[in-house]
């Protein structure tokens, strides 16, 4: 395989290269950000492009960042991201699309030199591969995800399924027999589940309305 390797630790980048080297492939090209790697995978269009998620400057998720530019700008790219904690800032952004030619492994697994090449080699051909941690951590992210409607209550969802008709506030409150001040207040609370605060440019109704909607009406 021709592969790009990019790492701000020389040490480990120059690790990697001499494994993968002498496993009998060509490292094309080495980075130590994340801009560097971007633009050595679109001069060389390597098989597979190897990157470390924290770089400089701010050693965070620049990494990760540049893994998910490449792939918006080059699909069939195949990217083994590699990373001493797990991160998943943009993990779901580098999954979303197509996670075929994707790899997300924690640095400790390179430890295995026979694992890590056939990762590798897996993740060029289009294969997925994702580390356990990795896998734990989407899955509870993706659980403590909470759609706002769901806080909604019996009556609050009630109000805004009538407000999906375009009914007024008054006319919400004869259709539920209460007073229109108890609908005001409904809907003060709607709006302040949702996120949905007074801004002169926004109209609160429809965007309520919206995330109605977008939940399904359930």
């Amino acid at each position: 395989m021709r592969i790009v390797i990019a790492d701000d630790s020389v040490l480990l980048r120059q690790g990697l290269a001499l494994l993968l080297t002498e496993a009998g492939h060509e490292v094309v090209a080495q980075a130590g950000d994340g801009p560097g790697f971007v633009s050595s995978m679109e001069q060389h269009r390597p098989d597979l492009g190897i990157v470390d998620v924290r770089m400089p400057p701010s050693h965070t998720d620049e990494g990760l960042r540049a893994a998910v530019k490449v792939r918006a700008e080059w699909p069939q790219a195949r990217i083994m991201v590699l990373s001493q904690y797990v991160e998943v800032s943009y993990a779901d952004d580098l999954l979303a699309a197509d996670a075929s030619g994707v790899g997300y492994l924690l640095k400790d697994r390179v430890a295995d030199v026979d694992d890590f090449l056939a990762h590798a080699a897996s993740v060029a051909d289009g294969g997925t591969v994702l580390d356990p941690q990795v896998v734990q951590q989407l899955f509870t992210r993706q659980r403590r995800r909470q759609d706002p409607v769901d806080s909604l209550t019996p009556r609050e969802r009630e109000v805004l399924g009538l407000m999906a008709e375009g009914l007024s506030n008054g006319e919400v409150a004869r259709r539920l027999v209460v007073t229109e001040g108890a609908v005001e207040k409904h809907t003060q609370r709607i709006f302040a589940k949702l996120g949905l605060h007074a801004d002169g440019g926004t109209h609160r109704r429809v965007r309520a309305v919206l995330n109605w909607l977008g939940a399904g009406a359930s």
